[in-house]
């Protein structure tokens, strides 16, 4: 396998990595929210583990966009 190859496998686990924090960031959101529905009006500071999973997700997001360039640097 050539270096390309390893770059696309680690693409492929951030990008669920990154799903899944995205996921996990819409709690209490029910099934309200899938169709658009605004259920709370409350806005509230992160904190603990919302915090962690924020600054995760923003990890996540920079770490994809970086594997992106560089598999696509590479398959020129």
């Amino acid at each position: 396998m050539n270096l390309k190859g390893y770059f696309e496998i680690a693409l492929i686990i951030t990008s669920i990595a990154l799903i899944a924090s995205v996921i996990l960031q819409n709690k209490g959101v029910g099934l309200g929210g899938l169709t658009g529905v605004d259920t709370s009006n409350v806005f509230t500071a992160r904190r603990g583990i919302e915090r962690t999973l924020f600054w995760i997700t923003i990890g996540l997001s920079v770490l994809f966009f970086i594997l992106t360039l560089v598999t696509v640097a590479l398959s020129n």
